[in-house]
């Protein structure tokens, strides 16, 4: 059960709409269920004697019986309250004891207070009422209302377990502030999927994804088009900052400003600050960044996994503070996978990033914990510039992306364990997403590599069955029957011909922790070898493997011959060990 409180002016307004047809038809038999006082509540939805006009006026005589100058500019409290998809459908005594509970723990009405505000609960659905209250009780105050939000939640989940209803994750007061019922409704007049608060927040967000310094930040800020105003100190000094999106105005022909604390809590300029810092000797100077080397798409993903990788490793730890900066930075790091990446996967990225922005904010801060690794490696990603998805780039994001969905679970496990609810299930969607960006990003490099272990011959096949065995004794014979393991073969001969030992190349590989969360260990398996080894992310088809072959050969002596093109890749078992049984 959920509840949206927002305030406004026009009492008439919000009224017409909530008993109006909707914006697409939706509204049906709307209607009073409760009121503060029954009989002094017309009902135009069951009245036809009754009027929108009527019920205004009772509405708001409270405020319009004080002196204009004592009434609030926005008078009006509204508070939609739905429940959960899949819970069963209230009844209207059902909704009334609902909106009664509501009104009297945010202190619009409590029980027995006769002077309380006026309000109104209407039904136009099966699944939510819409509370409505004028901020002026009968004796001309205003009503103490402080955290009527949280305490609305605390209600909705007490109510939630009487009604047997789902019990909806409780919040923390570190979410970012939603989108008010104004702003959505603006948003759907003008054509736009979100709201310019949510477009705000993810550009935001996305200038500040590996940003050295604040006048990088400000800069990212300004080249994504979005309009930036300081607010200066008499010092001179930056005190903080607010943006808007060009063409977002209000009635007057004003720009629309959102400060960054207004965007989430930890978009202010001072948590910015905290950010850019956290981590970073004193002594140690800020990169120019114009002066940095850029790397290739594909190297710059590729050197993100080691960094990822210590995030997923710190989130098993006790440390909680380094914890969390490690959330942060790994928040930043999907932020730039997903400005970067291809068509492909893009979609999938962009909720993924989403989701886990909330997984990023908790009680447990982090200011002096360092993540410079992660936030490096997403620094690195965004000036690499986008991936094409192909080749190299294709299996350097699968690689990365692998390691991602690890991240995300340790931190669902993590917030999990300390009774952060919103966290956890917000870690859990973002995995989900990663799961469809990676299968996506990964078919055509694994179908490659699957390729190439199937035209192992059987002794070679059965050698490294045997160093699997050795490896991880309990699960090899499962990983023998999953489709990753003709790729994970091939993976082990590649590396054996660079001049790797495989035994002792798995061995590494499988001391890493999060194999028993992979949906697929071979999966995971052959992207560390092939990080750990140096070996490219992708194989080449076996049309040209002759010419990888020889140029692999000219690379490494030691390599034996390249193979006729028209034959089978191997013809006979060329490494000098024998099948092991």
């Amino acid at each position: 059960m959920v509840p949206d409180i927002s305030t406004g002016s026009r009492t008439y307004g919000l009224l017409n709409y909530l008993y109006g047809p909707g914006r697409r038809e939706e509204h049906t038999d709307p209607h009073l269920v409760a009121a503060w006082m029954t009989e002094l509540a017309p009902d135009p939805g069951r009245d036809p004697s009754a009027t929108l006009k009527q019920l205004t006026d009772r509405l708001d005589l409270p405020v319009l019986a004080l002196p204009k100058d004592r009434r609030p500019a926005r008078h009006v409290w509204h508070c939609p309250v739905r429940t959960a998809p899949g819970d069963r459908h209230l009844t209207d005594a059902e909704w009334a004891e609902v909106a009664r509970r509501i009104v009297h723990a945010t202190g619009i009405a409590e029980y027995g207070d006769d002077k309380a505000c006026r309000w109104i609960a209407v039904r136009h659905a099966d699944d939510h009422i819409h509370l409505v209250a004028t901020l002026k009780r009968e004796d001309g105050r205003s009503p103490r209302r402080h955290e009527d939000g949280i305490r609305a939640q605390a209600e909705c989940r007490k109510i939630e377990e009487e009604f047997g209803l789902q019990i909806l994750n409780g919040g923390d007061r570190t979410a970012a502030q939603r989108p008010t019922s104004a702003e959505r409704s603006k948003a759907e007049r003008t054509g736009r999927t979100e709201t310019p608060r949510e477009t705000l927040r993810e550009s935001v967000r996305h200038a500040l994804a590996g940003a050295a310094s604040e006048e990088e930040f400000f800069h990212r800020l300004a080249e994504a088009g979005l309009r930036v105003e300081h607010r200066i100190a008499p010092s001179g000094d930056t005190l903080g900052y607010k943006v808007a999106l060009p063409g977002d105005r209000n009635r007057d022909g004003e720009p629309i400003w959102f400060s960054g604390s207004k965007l989430a809590p930890d978009l202010s300029l001072p948590r910015i600050r905290q950010r850019l810092h956290a981590g970073r000797p004193d002594d140690e100077p800020v990169t120019d960044h114009g002066d940095e080397r850029v790397l290739p798409p594909a190297r710059a993903r590729r050197q993100a996994v080691p960094a990822a990788e210590r995030a997923a490793l710190i989130l098993n730890e006790d440390d909680d503070e380094c914890s969390a900066a490690q959330l942060v930075g790994a928040g930043e790091l999907l932020d730039a996978i997903a400005q970067t990446a291809p068509a492909s996967t893009r979609k999938e990225l962009v909720e993924a990033a989403r989701a886990f922005e909330r997984a990023t904010r908790s009680h447990v801060r982090a200011e002096r914990a360092d993540n410079r690794a992660v936030r490096a490696a997403a620094r690195g990603i965004i000036r690499a510039g986008n991936a094409l998805g192909k080749g190299e780039d294709g299996g350097a994001t699968a690689m990365v992306l692998s390691t991602m969905v690890l991240v995300t679970i340790a931190a669902a496990r993590w917030h999990s364990a300390r009774g952060h609810a919103q966290q956890a299930a917000a870690a859990q969607r973002a995995a989900q997403h990663l799961r469809s960006a990676y299968r996506s990003a990964a078919a055509a490099p694994m179908n490659t590599m699957r390729e190439h272990g199937r035209l192992l011959p059987e002794p070679v096949r059965e050698r490294y069955a045997g160093t699997l065995e050795t490896a991880l004794p309990d699960q090899a014979d499962v990983i023998r029957h999953e489709p990753g393991w003709d790729a994970l073969a091939a993976t082990l001969d590649q590396a054996e011909r660079v001049g790797h030992d495989p035994d002792a190349l798995l061995q590494q590989a499988v001391e890493w922790r999060e194999l028993e969360t992979a949906d697929s260990v071979t999966d995971v398996l052959v992207w560390r070898l092939r990080r750990i080894a140096n070996l490219p992310a992708t194989m080449a088809p076996r049309r040209a493997r002759a010419d990888t072959w020889a140029a692999q050969s000219r690379s490494h002596p030691s390599l034996p011959p390249a193979p006729e093109a028209s034959a089978v890749t191997h013809r006979a078992d060329p490494h000098p060990r024998g099948p092991r049984r």
